[in-house]
């Protein structure tokens, strides 16, 4: 019944791997720092994960509620709401996003102007989705363990970014993590 953890962990603990380009580039060079960044997230990390998640939702396993068409039509809006913003911000970060460097540049437009891992913020959006349209004890547990590792993933790109960027430091002081503040600050 569990066997879905095996690639499920597996996927996140090479995604956890894949946030030290800095260290790889620094040990091996920049290039191939750049070529194991890519290989531990594009080609293990997410292929597994992925896999992990879809044997998740397939495991037969108690209900958490009952199915209702209203949970169906949340969970399928916080899906497609998920999918967009993950496009809208692959679409800003280009190549950076699949061979991170130690030559990158800051990004802080469109959704990066409001928050700082609107990649992650999607995830756990379609995390909490997939939950509602699958409210079973196998796939809520692959997705506590997919918020878990958001969570950490998000905290060690921060510290690989602060290396890489200069300019992140500054970034962290202004832009939240994961949610965008609805009322601004006055600037006094």
């Amino acid at each position: 019944m569990l066997l879905f953890l095996v690639p499920l962990v597996l996927g996140f603990a090479f995604g956890v791997a894949s946030a030290f380009t800095t260290a790889f580039s620094r040990r091996w060079g920049e290039r191939r720092g750049q070529q194991i960044t890519f290989v531990l997230r594009n080609v293990l990390a997410i292929p597994l994960w992925v896999f992990g998640l879809g044997l998740a939702v397939r495991t037969r396993s108690p209900a958490l509620f009952g199915f209702a068409p209203v949970t169906e039509l949340l969970g399928w809006l916080l899906l497609a709401l998920g999918s967009v913003i993950q496009v809208l911000a692959l679409f800003a970060l280009r190549r950076r996003a699949l061979m991170p460097s130690t030559r990158d540049t800051l990004v802080q437009h469109g959704l990066y102007a409001h928050i700082r891992h609107p990649i992650y913020a999607a995830l756990l959006l379609e995390f909490a989705g997939l939950v509602l349209l699958r409210p079973t004890q196998a796939a809520a547990l692959a997705c506590a363990i997919g918020v878990g590792w958001v969570l950490i993933q998000a905290r060690l790109e921060e510290l690989d970014l602060l290396q890489r960027l200069p300019a992140y430091r500054e970034y962290m002081k202004r832009v939240p993590r994961f949610l965008p503040r609805i009322w601004a600050r006055r600037r006094t």
